[in-house]
C-alpha cells in the first residue's frame, strides 16, 4: 500500500480529503469547522494532532473555513498559493509564520514521502488549484471547483490510481431549477463547475482501464442526484468500452460524512 484515502466529505458545505502514507498525514482543504473536521477524522480513527500538512486548493469559505483554527491549535503547516493565501486570510485569520508555506503551481515541493504538483484549474476564485500526490509509483488526482478542463491538465491526471474529480450538476437540473440565472452562468461558465457529462467526457479521455478508483466529488444537493451522477458515469463509460465491473470502480462522495478508506 501506497495511499489510503478518505473523502470526510465533499459538497458546497465543506470539503475536506485525508491522505495517508506510511509517513505523512495531510488534508486537502479544511472547510468546516475545526470542531467538525476533527469529528470526522476520529470517524477514521485517526487524531488531529498527527496531521503533517494541510493543502488548500482556494479560499472559498467550503475549502478553508477549517484552516486558520487547525493550523493553531495543532501546529500545523497550510500549504497554498500567494494569492490563496491574501484572499482566505479574512477566513482563517492569523497562522504562525512558520506554518505559512507559499507554493507555486506547476512547482513540486514535498511532504516527507508525498511528492506534491499542484497545477492551475479555471474557477471565480483568485489562483485555484488541482493537486496530483504521488508515492511509490502510486498517483492521486485531485480535481475539482473548475469549469473546464484543458489538455495539460488531462495529460497531467491520465495515469492516475485514484481519481477524486467533480461532477457537480446535471446540465438539465441546473438550468430549470430554481437558481437565479447569473447564478446559472456563473456555475455553467468555464469558471464554474464541472456537470456530469463533463466529468464523463474527461474520464473517457484519462482512464487506462487498470482498476482505477473514480471518486465523484462536490455533487450539488440543489442540481444533481448521486444516482443521477453515478449512472452517467457508468452508463457512460460502459457505452465507451470499459467493463466498469472490473477495469473501474465508480464511486459516490458524501455531503456530510466520510466515504470508506481507499488503499492503493
Amino acid at each position: 500500500m501506497s495511499f489510503s484515502f478518505c473523502s470526510l466529505s465533499s459538497g458546497s458545505s465543506g470539503n475536506c480529503q485525508y491522505i495517508e502514507t506510511e509517513n505523512a498525514k495531510i488534508l486537502v482543504d479544511a472547510g468546516f469547522t475545526g470542531k467538525r473536521i476533527t469529528e470526522l477524522l476520529k470517524n477514521i480513527d485517526v487524531d488531529p494532532k498527527d496531521i503533517d500538512a494541510i493543502l488548500v486548493t482556494h479560499e472559498h469559505i467550503d475549502h478553508a473555513k477549517g484552516v486558520g483554527i487547525l493550523s493553531r491549535k495543532y501546529n500545523i503547516p497550510v500549504y497554498a498559493n500567494e494569492r490563496t493565501w491574501i484572499g482566505m486570510e479574512p477566513i482563517i485569520k492569523t497562522v504562525k509564520s512558520e506554518n505559512i508555506k507559499i507554493i507555486n503551481a506547476n512547482k513540486n515541493f514535498e511532504i516527507k514521502d508525498i511528492l506534491v504538483h499542484p497545477f492551475n484549474v479555471s474557477h471565480d476564485a483568485l489562483d485555484p488549484v488541482g493537486y496530483l500526490l504521488f508515492n511509490e509509483m502510486k498517483k492521486i488526482s485531485i480535481l475539482t471547483d473548475t469549469g473546464c478542463v484543458n489538455e495539460g491538465i488531462k495529460s497531467k491526471i491520465k495515469g492516475s490510481h485514484l481519481f477524486f474529480i467533480e461532477a457537480n450538476h446535471d446540465i438539465e437540473m441546473l438550468r430549470n431549477g430554481s437558481y437565479p440565472l447569473y447564478l446559472k452562468k456563473r456555475i455553467l461558465s468555464q469558471r464554474g463547475h464541472l456537470s456530469n457529462d463533463a466529468c464523463l467526457e474527461i474520464l473517457r479521455e484519462v482512464l487506462m482501464g487498470e482498476n482505477e478508483h473514480v471518486l465523484l466529488a462536490h455533487l450539488s444537493k440543489e442540481n444533481n442526484l448521486p444516482k443521477l451522477a453515478y449512472k452517467t458515469i457508468y452508463d457512460g463509460l460502459r457505452e465507451s468500452g470499459y467493463d466498469v465491473e472490473k477495469e473501474v470502480n465508480i464511486h459516490l462522495t458524501n455531503r456530510d460524512n466520510n466515504t470508506q478508506i481507499f488503499y492503493i
